[in-house]
Parts: structure tokens; C-alpha cells; sequence
């Protein structure tokens, strides 16, 4: 109800431009007293209801509006908009489903959130001996972030530029971890990762560096985003599939794709993500090339990651099997399009489950705290 606002007209009321701001509180009196005290003026105008309806009362007037409708006729601008930029198939699909794919969560009941459960010290300042080389070109956008994951999961960390290893300063002995990061190296010129696949295919120095970490038996290697779209262009991922390797495609809906989505974790061999099996996450996506094409049987691919939906916008990108992750038969070479290096902490996240709030970190910091472990067991 409306009648606490002393103006009469109540089209002015409902549009002023004025400077205001409306808040839920639980108790009202308490927030009442402390604006009281502060000389602030404020009206209580509503209560919430468990309705789907949106109710306006003010003397004698009452007006009740379906929100569901209110949200489509909302909605339906930035449909007309989306038809110019993806075609009238994918914005038709995602004005359909926006309000049917809500983001989902489920945690391990063993998962804590907690620093000291997960062995993390944030204020470390020794040498751990696990080496990760951050390995970036020029383009890449996503190494700092990435850097500090690594670094609070107990990693030493490098930073490797592409010329360290075109001119052999770098050869990755000493690194029993590679990360390849997000980002636009190139500036995705001639296709994303497409240069940067280059700098190791057409310079003997770095191929071999390389060529010579894969082959150890004691690595582990990460390629998200950019990095994801690097390794499967170099066929890291499936080597034993050879000029049959995937490549990334571009998006089904032909536009960059940036938003939040949950994924799933389901049975898999990763080396990262085995021990999240079963828990549903959400994570940033940020790509514009990042379709999962995967002839054949879904079993033929080491799936590690799918998006929550099948339809667009909840899989992003059209991917085959809804696939976000693929991992190599032994598990310890993951390629990711999805960010969980930008989703470790739960302000991070664009919601995170209000009663996980207090985390310190999220599941995802699960998965390079798996990786020290691993190499820690080597």
C-alpha cells in the first residue's frame, strides 16, 4: 500500500525520477528507529507475498498484476534486439526458457567451505616445491586470477609468456603443472587459439618443450577457455584419436556468450574434477567459440563437466552432450570452456546459495587443491 506517500497523484508517485531506495527488512521497527535517529525519511509500502502477483493499493485504488506476464512483456525487447544478433531460432529459445532454467547448486554434505579443511593457508609465504607454469601469449587475459588459484591451492606459481619458450629461456623440466589461460590470444585471429597453436606447431623450442611435458608421467595440465580451445586445437586432449581430434566451433547462437550458468559434475576420470562428482555448480562462461562438436557415442569422449540444460542459453554454446569438459583417458589433462578460476570465492559468483555464504571458498577450489595432492602423491 501506497498510502504512507503523502503525494495524491499516484502516476507520480509510481515514476518519480526522485533519488530513493527500496529495502526488505525482517524487523521494520529496528530499521525504523535507526533511520528515525539519522533524520532519514522513509514510507513502509509493501509486504512480500509468496504470489506470483504484484498488488498496488492506495486509497481506493487497487490494481493486481500477473508478474509472469509483466517479466514476458519485460522480456520481450530484448527478444526483438536478440533476433538482429543470434536469429530469430536462438532468441526465440532463450525468450522461451529464460524463466525455465534456473540456476542450480548442489555441494558434496562433506564440502566445508572452509580454508583449513581444504589444507589452504592464504597468507603462505614458503615454497611449497609443487611447480605451475601459467603459460599465456599475447592476448591472454585470464593469468592473474588463474595465478592466485594455483597459488592458494599451494602451487608455486611461473609465469611463462610464449616468447620464454620460443626462444628456449623456458623448457618446462622443472613444472609439473601447466595451465593454459582464457583469454583472446591473437585476438582470435583466423580462429580462437588458432595463432597461439601456431607458436608451438611451427617453432622447434617451444614444440619440443612441449611435446617433452606431455610425454612425463608425473603432469598435469589445465587449458580453460582459450586454453581449452588451445589444447583440443593441438589434439592434447584425445591424442589417440589423431587427425580425428575435435576442434572447438563457434557458438551456435554466432555472438560472444557471457554469462553465469550452473554445470554438473557427473562420473568421470579427471584428475581435478573426479572428486565433484555428483555436485552442480555454478561457474562463468565468457567465449565465443566454445561448441563441443563430438561425433559418434557420448561414451567415446571423457565428458567431465555438462551444462545443467540442454537448451539454449543454459548450454551456452550448443555443445554435443551439453559438454562444458573433456578429459583424457588417464584424467590428467583437462580442457574447460567455463571459468572456475573466476568462481572460487563465493562473491564471485553472480548467486551462491545463501546458506553456504560464509564459505571461505567454493567447490571449486576443490579441484586445483586435487591437482596439489595428486602431484604431491607422484
Amino acid at each position: 500500500r501506497l498510502d504512507k506517500i503523502r503525494h495524491a497523484d499516484l502516476i507520480k508517485i509510481l515514476f518519480s525520477e526522485n533519488p530513493g531506495v527500496l529495502i526488505q527488512v525482517k524487523h521494520h521497527r529496528l530499521v525504523e528507529k535507526i533511520l528515525d535517529d539519522h533524520g532519514v525519511g522513509f514510507a513502509i509500502v509493501a509486504r512480500p507475498v509468496q504470489e506470483r502477483t504484484l498488488i498496488i493499493e492506495k486509497g481506493d485504488f487497487r490494481q493486481e498484476f500477473d508478474i509472469d506476464r509483466l517479466r514476458d512483456v519485460w522480456y520481450r525487447t530484448s527478444y526483438l534486439l536478440d533476433r538482429r544478433q543470434s536469429g530469430e531460432e536462438c532468441a526465440k529459445e532463450r525468450f522461451e526458457q529464460y524463466k525455465h532454467q534456473p540456476l542450480q547448486f548442489r555441494f558434496a554434505p562433506s564440502f566445508t567451505g572452509k580454508f583449513a579443511d581444504l589444507g589452504i593457508d592464504p597468507a603462505r609465504k614458503e615454497a611449497s616445491g609443487i611447480k605451475a607454469a601459467i603459460i599465456r601469449d599475447k592476448g591472454t587475459n585470464g593469468e592473474r586470477e588463474m595465478a592466485y588459484a594455483l597459488y592458494l591451492a599451494g602451487f608455486d606459481v611461473k609465469d611463462v609468456h610464449m616468447t620464454d619458450l620460443t626462444s628456449g629461456r623456458e623448457t618446462l623440466e622443472d613444472v609439473q603443472m601447466a595451465v593454459f589461460c582464457g583469454g583472446f590470444s591473437n585476438s582470435d585471429v583466423l580462429g580462437s587459439a588458432k595463432g597461439w597453436a601456431g607458436g608451438f606447431l611451427y617453432n622447434e623450442k617451444a614444440k619440443t618443450a612441449l611435446t617433452n611435458f606431455f610425454a612425463r608421467q608425473d603432469t598435469l595440465s589445465l587449458g580453460i577457455c582459450n586454453g581449452c580451445q588451445l589444447l583440443m586445437e593441438l589434439g592434447l586432449i584425445y591424442p589417440e584419436k589423431g587427425a580425428e581430434h575435435p576442434k572447438m566451433q563457434h557458438n551456435r547462437s554466432h555472438k560472444f556468450e557471457s554469462s553465469f550458468v550452473s554445470v554438473e559434475i557427473p562420473k568421470n576420470r579427471s584428475v581435478m574434477l573426479q572428486s565433484l562428482e555428483g555436485t552442480t555448480l555454478g561457474v562463468w562462461v565468457a567465449h565465443g567459440e566454445g561448441r563441443f562438436v563430438l561425433p559418434g557415442d557420448e561414451a567415446d569422449y571423457g565428458i567431465a563437466a555438462k551444462y545443467s540444460y540442454d537448451a539454449y542459453p543454459g548450454n551456452p554454446n550448443g555443445s554435443d552432450f551439453n559438454t562444458a569438459a573433456v578429459c583424457s583417458k588417464d584424467g590428467r589433462h583437462l580442457a574447460i570452456m567455463p571459468h572456475p578460476e573466476r568462481s572460487i570465492f563465493p562473491w564471485q559468483n553472480a548467486w551462491y546459495p545463501y546458506v553456504f555464504r560464509k564459505h571461505d571458498v567454493t567447490p571449486w577450489m576443490e579441484a586445483f587443491v586435487n591437482a596439489r595432492e595428486w602431484i604431491k602423491k607422484q
